[in-house]
């Protein structure tokens, strides 16, 4: 009864259906890594894989591509309402083979930058944009090593697969948010160091400094919302893990 007082006409959310959201997220997915790659071969000249700066361009479109847009495309395997029903091995397989793409991408990103630095006697490891970076591919690392014996595997049991869940998906939200802070700082530390020395100054928003800023903000945005979708008890596998979700290789 009190509950029923509590009710009122159109008090309820009306819900937004997850295909269309998932549809336009994708595409702001694409239009990141689009601004990443225009940024990267309009202003900083292109792409090469030498120790030049060419090939520093391909640290930050591997990294927004794999530990953003991939990254939450991982995310939000388990929302798409077809893995809701029948067996969950396949979307299990799903999830992992992505988050392992994704995991590939971002190694090759490092690759880039670590031979850039090197090859010009550049130290690395020294600003907080890298420790940032490298914090977050260590937490994949492990968050992924620790979640293939926990679900793909058959020998831990049901109580301790129960248990460890709620802790991966905590993980997996951080690491998105601690990516999205990795790349935005990586943008600005870019933009510091190229925007000067004959350059037109930061300060005084030059296209290249608009087209990055802009880049940063679709990064956050689209962070926040897979952040958001997460978030929606909508939008989660209705019913409880039973024997098919406990399916395992």
């Amino acid at each position: 009864r009190a509950l029923h007082r509590c009710r009122r006409p159109g008090a309820e959310m009306v819900e937004l259906p997850f295909l269309p959201f998932c549809a336009l997220l994708g595409a702001l997915g694409v239009v990141c890594v689009a601004f990443v790659s225009a940024w990267c071969q309009q202003w900083r000249g292109g792409f090469a894989w030498d120790g030049s700066a060419q090939m520093f361009n391909w640290h930050p479109v591997l990294m927004v591509t794999g530990m953003v847009v991939l990254y939450g495309a991982v995310a939000l395997v388990y929302r798409l309402p077809l893995s809701w029903s029948g067996p969950k091995l396949p979307w299990k397989v799903l999830h992992s083979a992505l988050a392992l793409v994704a995991f590939g991408l971002t190694v090759l990103g490092l690759v880039a930058v670590f031979n850039f630095h090197n090859a010009r006697g550049t130290p690395n490891m020294y600003s907080l944009h890298s420790w940032l970076g490298l914090a977050t591919v260590l937490l994949f690392s492990c968050q992924w090593l620790a979640v293939f014996p926990s679900f793909l595997l058959p020998w831990p049991p049901a109580w301790l697969r129960a248990l460890y869940k709620p802790v991966h998906v905590f993980f997996g939200s951080t690491i998105l948010m601690l990516a999205m802070a990795s790349c935005v700082s990586g943008i600005n530390e870019k933009l510091f160091f190229s925007l000067k020395n004959g350059t037109t100054a930061y300060a005084y928003l030059p296209p290249e400094a608009v087209f990055a800023n802009t880049l940063g903000l679709l990064i956050l945005l689209f962070g926040v919302l897979v952040l958001w979708a997460l978030a929606r008890p909508g939008w989660k596998r209705p019913e409880p893990d039973s024997v098919d979700t406990r399916q395992v290789l």
